[in-house]
């Protein structure tokens, strides 16, 4: 087999199961290879960061490896974005790039494309992947690729792999993937035996779950951990959507000062609190109503543990929650006042009043009571803060890096990867910015429901400095454009034109439903406004 047959089929036996990506001349055999080959089904998009969101967004859904190709220089620089997000956001993406081939290398001009040297592309992505091979000899591409795709299932973070224009049609042997990295057992042993004994001394234990529980495909464990331990579970910020469809539903998300009082309390009150998966970030924590108590605190993430202030590496998290449900002892026990599970917001009232953001989040909630849970992909902004008033289902977001553009790519990736219908929630601003990927939607037969929050301005900008008139922005009308993108579109102002119109989108299969909700500026959910009164407060500002 040639050298971009054996990647595919090395991507494919790793998890992979598409590639999203855009052509240009020095990707154009591997471009070749994978159409006509079949391996992979190909998904092209109109701009790299998408096609970066989309694959980012693929691998969330999906619990597995995405895959984005481009080409050299004005493609893969064009990835920067869409790659560090993978990475502070521990997303296994593979990043594959065409490169000029080894007798333009040598040529002694300076090729376009070309940044400052030739291997500058490789030396940025160096800094935002966690492992990168260029495969430049077709003898040790197999080794080479088996290594840099074990690292992205393994750690669940970007890799990079650089493939020479010349060498895709190369004979090579197929790769063989190698075998997982073993854990410390000793190690494993000890750690589990210890966060136990910690738990059940604990008065006041509780669990919250983040990410990489769902990149590693733990969600049905960790719930059965839950019931054995009879632990109260809520999900961090950016671990919103987890256990949505498991009988261990979460209690709540952990927002601090900006959530429900009882889960805060649930957090900050513990005396044993065990954290898989969570990322130690400021989104997570920035609003924290006290300090949590890490000394007493569990934590598991990349691959390494900490309890207390005893440090053990070369754990992954599958081996940490298999080992507690084979040494647990089955609990039956409530400790303190129970906490009540979170209730949404619902029953939105078909009034001629303005829509406000949390009307979006009652139309919503009413929406799938009645027709069953949607997958959501939320930008950044109130869209996301709105998607924590709506009820637990499964949700992708960047809550954490916070870049904006993520959403509508993200969707159009999620709805590749599970088959599902997505609702994107996305704002006006971000709609600016990759909006118009719903173009290639008629292309595969995707058909989201997007909820564009337009209020004219960058709205969460606004809430921490509504002096600026920068964050103004003009009326683009988003919906008269869905119709030639290939949807339809309509543009809501109250309360009932927004019920009618999600009633019509739910409805309407084949095309892409785009709803434009007129929101008035400085309007913000509650939860949004909790949480900018937090940040200030933690900043020191009034």
């Amino acid at each position: 087999m040639n050298l971009a047959e054996s990647l595919l089929h090395a991507l494919k036996d790793h998890g992979a199961r598409e590639i999203f990506g855009i052509p240009g001349d020095f990707a154009l055999p591997f471009f070749k290879v994978v159409e006509q080959s079949g391996i992979l089904p190909l998904y092209t998009f109109s701009h790299e960061p998408a096609v970066g969101f989309a694959a980012d967004a693929a691998a969330r859904f999906g619990s597995r490896l995405g895959v984005a190709a481009v080409t050299y220089g004005a493609g893969a620089f064009n990835l920067v974005n869409p790659v560090a997000c993978a990475l502070a956001e521990r997303s296994p993406l593979v990043v594959i790039s065409g490169a000029p081939g080894r007798a333009e290398r040598a040529s002694g001009l300076l090729l376009h494309h070309q940044a400052k040297t030739l291997d500058s592309q490789f030396r940025v992505m160096a800094e935002l992947t966690c492992d990168q091979a260029v495969l430049d000899d077709p003898t040790t591409a197999p080794g080479e690729i088996a290594r840099v795709l074990r690292s992205a299932v393994e750690q669940s973070m970007p890799v990079y792999i650089e493939i020479p224009r010349d060498l895709v049609f190369a004979e090579t042997a197929p790769t063989q993937p190698l075998p997982a990295t073993p854990a410390d057992a000793e190690a494993l042993t000890e750690c589990a035996d210890e966060i136990l004994e910690r738990l059940a001394k604990a008065e006041r234990p509780a669990l919250m779950v983040g990410v990489e529980i769902r990149r590693f495909g733990l969600e049905h464990k960790v719930a059965r951990l839950a019931e054995k331990l009879g632990l109260p579970v809520v999900t961090s910020f950016m671990g919103r959507g987890l256990l949505a469809e498991s009988p261990a539903q979460p209690l709540g998300t952990y927002l601090g000062a900006a959530g429900k009082p009882e889960v805060t309390e649930l957090v900050e009150g513990s005396d044993g609190l065990l954290l898989l998966g969570v990322i130690l970030c400021d989104t997570n924590f920035g609003v924290s109503e006290k300090q949590i108590n890490l000394g007493t605190a569990m934590h598991a993430l990349g691959r390494e543990v900490r309890v207390s202030r005893h440090v053990f590496g070369e754990i992954p998290l599958e081996a940490l929650v298999e080992a507690l449900l084979a040494r647990a002892v089955p609990v039956n026990r409530q400790r303190g006042e129970p906490v009540a599970g979170t209730s949404y917001p619902a029953d939105l009232n078909s009034s001629g009043e303005t829509v406000a953001p949390t009307d979006i989040a009652r139309a919503v909630n009413d929406l799938m009571r009645t027709q069953g849970t949607l997958p959501i992909v939320s930008d950044v902004g109130d869209c996301l803060f709105t998607a924590m008033e709506m009820e637990n289902t499964e949700l992708a977001a960047n809550g954490y890096y916070a870049g904006m553009g993520f959403g509508v790519p993200g969707g159009l990736g999620a709805q590749a990867a599970s088959g599902k219908r997505a609702l994107i929630l996305v704002g006006d601003g971000a709609f600016q910015m990759t909006g118009w990927e719903l173009g290639n939607c008629r292309r595969y037969g995707w058909d989201p429901i997007v909820i564009v929050y337009n209020n004219e301005s960058w709205e969460m900008l606004r809430a921490f400095q509504p002096e600026s008139e920068f964050n103004d922005l003009s009326d683009w009308r988003f919906a008269e454009m869905a119709e030639p993108l290939g949807g339809d579109g309509v543009r809501v102002r109250t309360k009932a034109e927004l019920k009618t119109a999600l009633d019509k989108a739910v409805a309407t299969r084949g095309r892409f439903q785009l709803i434009e909700v007129m929101l008035q500026r400085g309007a913000m959910s509650d939860t949004l406004s909790r949480f900018v009164e937090g940040v200030k407060k933690g900043r020191g500002q009034s």
